[in-house]
């Protein structure tokens, strides 16, 4: 059998279940997920095996207007990822459509040259009929060579997805390793898990406006591995909210963050956090460089 392997962007309006698509894809975390719009940021990649295909998915920050400096290097991780791809696959939440975010993709993807999938994500939380009805609307709009309708969180319609994307790739030898399932460096990926928990731990009390840079990443001769991180915040009032009272808020963000990052490396973790106020990090370029993204102007 001849390997293949190719890239696939995977481009959808915020929230429409990107990051938990890949996962499944996948077969395991790769892309943190949070109930929080514009949770992804750094351009992290899946690599997801099916036969001797080897399909690398490029889960793209959700695609809004840009408004500040952060989020147009989000919107250009994004389109970046798209511009390389052998397929683009659009992920559409069935259920809340947010049309006024789904409407300028269809647009700007209906004269882009690749290959065109879409998936109706969270269909199982959907009657049949009206899932059928904007299928067709939105072929109608854009050429999408095929439509599948999928339930991340369950995995439903996932296998078919998957087996289709592998017969797309084109022939050529694998990028990867067979055990390597993300291209994020590790530093990378446990300040993501972090970014994580402070999202779903906080997310109606803390703005958007966090961000977490990783400080140092030791291994220790024990085999475990020590983690300093900072969680970049723009104002006192937001630091308070992240330590909690007598520091125990940051304390169980610590843990659970700990607990995930044992569990994704394989290995006992040392995690140590702390917390700093910069009022313009978000403007700051040596942040976007650490945590993953082009500085854009």
């Amino acid at each position: 059998m001849t390997e293949q392997c190719g890239l696939v962007a995977v481009i959808g309006a915020p929230n429409a279940g990107k990051s938990t698509l890949v996962n499944a894809l996948v077969g395991q975390k790769v892309a943190i997920t949070s109930a929080k719009a514009q949770t992804t940021r750094a351009r992290l990649m899946g690599i997801a095996l099916e036969g001797e295909a080897q399909i690398i998915l490029a889960d793209t920050p959700g695609i809004f207007a840009p408004k500040r400096r952060l989020d147009r290097a989000m919107v250009a991780a994004a389109w970046e990822g798209a511009q390389e791809a052998d397929a683009i696959l659009l992920v559409v939440d069935a259920v809340k459509l947010r049309r006024h975010e789904l409407e300028p993709l269809l647009e700007i993807l209906k004269d882009r040259p690749e290959r065109k999938l879409l998936a109706l994500n969270k269909v199982d939380a959907s009657a049949k009929e009206p899932l059928l009805v904007l299928a067709q609307e939105l072929t109608g709009k854009v050429q999408f060579e095929e439509v599948f309708f999928v339930a991340a969180r369950t995995g439903d319609g996932v296998p078919q997805l998957k087996a289709r994307l592998a017969q797309l790739m084109p022939e050529g030898p694998w990028h990867y390793p067979e055990d390597q399932v993300s291209d994020a460096s590790e530093r990378l990926l446990a300040c993501e898990i972090t970014r994580e928990q402070l999202y779903q731990q906080l997310h109606d009390e803390l703005p958007y406006d966090a961000a977490v840079r990783p400080e140092s990443y030791t291994q220790r001769r024990d085999g475990s591995v020590e983690i300093r991180q900072q969680i970049v915040v723009a104002r006192d009032s937001q630091k308070a909210i992240v330590l909690g009272k007598r520091g125990a808020r940051i304390r169980a963000i610590g843990e659970a963050s700990r607990k995930q990052l044992a569990e994704v490396l394989g290995q006992q973790v040392h995690l140590f956090l702390h917390v700093k106020v910069e009022e313009d990090w978000a403007e700051a370029r040596d942040i976007y460089e650490e945590i993953g993204l082009d500085w854009v102007k």
